[in-house]
């Protein structure tokens, strides 16, 4: 068994100016922290993999292929494989958790 502290990882990465911090890696699924600051621009772009995002804080608009959505805490996000997203409108800083299955490359 793995406990993250979620609220510690985005602490560190708001210290260090990363943007992510990878916390699990096996062959099925990677999991990690994503932190946008508050007006910041989201530079992902597509993956090879399926992607879950949770909204652990913050607020923002999630842009998938042309089609917008607002987002904020407690909402859970699916996004297929090689498919364009990314979160714009930062309006609060953005902490999220992101599982890829399989883990990403």
């Amino acid at each position: 068994m793995q406990v993250f502290d979620v609220a510690a990882l985005a602490d560190q990465l708001r210290s260090s100016g990363e943007l992510w911090a990878e916390v699990l890696r096996v062959p099925a699924m990677s999991a990690g922290i994503y932190r946008l600051a508050a007006g910041a621009e989201d530079p992902q772009g597509p993956h090879h993999e399926a992607e879950i995002y949770y909204v652990v804080a913050g607020r923002a608009v999630l842009e998938v292929e042309g089609e917008r959505r607002s987002v904020g805490p407690g909402a859970a996000i699916f996004v297929e494989p090689e498919v364009e997203h990314r979160f714009r409108h930062v309006a609060e800083e953005l902490t999220l958790l992101v599982v890829f299955a399989p883990a990403e490359t």
